[in-house]
């Protein structure tokens, strides 16, 4: 007989999607699902996070998560925030289990002298503001600079250099929110330098965001601070594939003509911001030379040297990594950003939180891409699982149909999936009476307008 089984999940991202699809493909379940998001519409960074010039990595959305949240057995609850309209001991009352997805909010700062004062950013902010995040539409970004500097050179940290650099008539066809369009026709900003703590060997970023700068239309890419293999010489062998071709890439960079009438990405290795000074805002930015050491475990780690230099620079922008924040009502592990957990459920200090869960970076701490939470999930949903089918999930007795009532009464706001559609469906309309593939609303207040026109 096939296992009845009660969900919440909490969060509408990649993560939180995946664990969706696992439970609705899972074999013996008869599984109902309610997805609570803060914000009106679903996909977490899928929507905020990924940059607007790669609309293909937005196809995820588009096709699989669309298709799991048309699934009769799956119910979407928008503009409800769990922690504060509903408790979390509320919705453990409500459901069988309770799939936490809600990402990292918090970034990882500098801690350097300076580094509160105006023009300093975490990339996160700065990445939100372009593509329409509530939270961060309302921020303004000084672009008067002619140099910006961004600290930490993983994928992130060259989407925000490319979309600083690249000409706004391509932008123009993107979905970028339309206040960063604005903001970015009038930016003086001529080059970005890209900080890298350790050697070329070590960078984060992938390859083909690496290939993507080496295409930008009046931009050079300027490679500084570690010898790169010339081109007689062969690239060790010992590096992983992937390494291998990302160095061959910035081989080929280097090797290219620069023209002075052109914008430039400076990726710069081996260095560290010791100090932010300026007189009430960002100015200056002190850089350390880092040279390469072998620790006991023999790891290569950057050591700082005494080897200083001066950059001007108006904005700087901190991409040094996402951290997850404390949720209400469940405990949290302070030195990994990360909620409690083991293998995915949910633990304090008495042991496993009955039917409580995690996935995602609030799982497993910031690192993969949005492809990397389909195992995740899968991992959790298969714990999750194994818990029901022992009879260790403390069952609910309340109606699936009394929830819907139950959440007007604390969010009379609540977007259901329809309200959704609504809001998708205008911001597409918008789009195509403009060339783009769609212009977002960026506040709550017209998703809500756009959903009850639409009712």
């Amino acid at each position: 007989m096939p296992l009845p089984l009660r969900v919440a999940v909490v969060g509408a991202g990649p993560a939180a999607m995946y664990a969706v699809g696992h439970l609705l493909e899972t074999g013996g379940l008869t599984p109902d699902i309610d997805i609570f998001e803060r914000l009106p519409n679903p996909w977490g960074l899928v929507r905020a996070g990924v940059a607007p010039d790669h609309p293909e990595k937005k196809l995820v959305a588009d096709r699989l998560f669309d298709f799991y949240l048309k699934d009769p057995r799956v119910r979407f609850f928008g503009n409800v925030e769990i922690g504060t309209d509903i408790s979390h001991t509320e919705l453990a009352e409500w459901y069988d289990a309770v799939i936490y997805a809600v990402g990292a909010s918090g970034d990882t700062r500098m801690d350097i002298p300076g580094e509160a004062l105006p023009g300093c950013w975490a990339a996160r902010e700065f990445v939100g503001f372009y593509n329409g995040y509530q939270d961060y539409r309302h921020l303004a970004f000084d672009l008067s600079c002619e140099r910006a500097l961004v600290v930490g050179n993983g994928n992130v940290a060259l989407d925000v250099a490319r979309i600083l650099t690249m000409p706004v008539a391509e932008l123009e066809r993107t979905d970028i929110a339309d206040h960063a369009l604005a903001a970015l026709r009038h930016s003086a900003i001529r080059e970005v330098v890209v900080l890298g703590r350790r050697g070329h060997e070590q960078a984060a970023f992938h390859n083909p965001e690496l290939e993507e700068l080496a295409h930008l239309e009046g931009v050079d890419v300027v490679v500084e601070g570690d010898a790169l293999p010339g081109e007689d010489e062969t690239i060790p062998s010992h590096l992983h594939w992937e390494t291998r071709r990302k160095v061959a890439t910035l081989r080929q960079i280097a090797a290219r003509r620069t023209h002075p009438s052109n914008k430039r990405i400076v990726l710069r290795f081996l260095a560290s911001p010791v100090e932010l000074r300026g007189r009430g805002k960002v100015e200056q930015v002190l850089v350390a030379r880092n040279r390469l050491e072998q620790n006991d475990r023999g790891v290569l780690t950057a050591r700082r040297t005494d080897e200083q230099s001066m950059l001007n620079a108006g904005l700087v922008l901190r991409a040094i990594g996402y951290r997850g924040t404390p949720f209400p009502g469940l405990p949290f592990d302070e030195s990994r950003g990360v909620i409690r957990n083991i293998d995915g459920r949910v633990t304090d200090t008495h042991g496993w939180l009955k039917g409580a869960y995690v996935t995602g970076w609030i799982k497993r701490g910031c690192r993969g891409i949005i492809g990397s939470n389909k195992k995740c999930a899968g991992a959790t949903v298969e714990k999750l699982i194994e818990d029901a089918r022992s009879n260790r999930l403390p069952r609910t007795s309340l109606d699936r149909d009394a929830v819907p009532a139950l959440i007007r009464q604390r969010k009379p706001e609540v977007v259901l999936r329809r309200d959704w559609l609504a809001i998708d469906h205008a911001e597409m309309d918008a789009g195509r009476n403009t060339g783009r593939p769609r212009v977002k609303k960026t506040d709550v207040a017209s998703m809500l307008a756009c959903a009850a026109a639409a009712r």
